[in-house]
């Protein structure tokens, strides 16, 4: 699960970013509003998570302009506040959850999964492609009905190439994506993912479901018609 964080009291963002990690959930955060709002609004995240009081834009702006767009991504509002006016209007404006502060780590990984679960009623729970299938819910991979055994890394990493099939995605991205950090450009952990993947899969399947582009990096090959 990718997720992004707005929250600018850094006490609170490392607790839960380490507690987030722990459930191997990929954080990326902001502590201020403007940067959560051009993150919020160009890339595509599982759940974002933002605190009402940030500098810059505030965290009912953005979410008022997430859904102006037609983004419909979970939202749960963080904040000190929780008097029941600024609750409704969090709601109103198209909020999918509201946590007040202070809070249990435990509390807010549970309600992401919530608000994911529910919002899989409009989203592909099971991603399909030829024999291989992962089950975005459960968490679980099979390929030609065997059960494939895969680490937090791998599956996320597996779930990111299914989703499109066809496009070639590069080693940054991949990195950015999955393991929510940069790495040194010449590292090669995307490669040693890939190749564990392959092992697990390929031999079931008879089929390289991940291809190598020479120079740019691996895409989810799409079956023949």
């Amino acid at each position: 699960m990718h997720i992004l964080f707005v929250e600018d009291e850094s006490r609170i963002a490392n607790f839960v970013r380490a507690g987030l990690k722990e459930q191997g959930i990929v954080v990326d955060y902001c502590d201020n509003g403007d940067d959560g709002y051009i993150r919020a609004m160009e890339n595509e995240y599982d759940v974002i998570v933002l605190d009402i009081m940030v500098p810059g834009k505030d965290g009912l702006f953005i979410l008022k302009h997430l859904r102006r767009e037609g983004r419909n991504v979970p939202v749960i509002l963080l904040t000190a506040r929780n008097e029941l006016d600024d609750r409704l209007e969090g709601l109103n404006l198209g909020a999918d959850d509201y946590i007040a502060k202070p809070f249990f780590v435990e509390e807010l990984v549970a309600r992401i999964h919530a608000v994911v679960r529910r919002s899989m009623g409009d989203r592909q729970n099971l991603l399909c492609v030829g024999s291989l299938k992962l089950d975005r819910i459960t968490r679980e991979v099979t390929c030609n009905q065997q059960i494939v055994e895969l680490t937090t890394r791998e599956f996320n990493l597996l779930e990111y190439l299914m989703r499109s099939p066809g496009r070639v995605f590069t080693r940054m991205q991949i990195l950015e994506h999955v393991w929510g950090y940069d790495f040194n450009p010449n590292t090669n952990v995307v490669d040693v993912c890939i190749q564990r993947i392959r092992k697990k899969i390929d031999p079931i399947s008879g089929t390289v479901w991940i291809e190598s582009v020479r120079g740019v990096g691996y895409r989810f090959s799409k079956p023949e018609s």
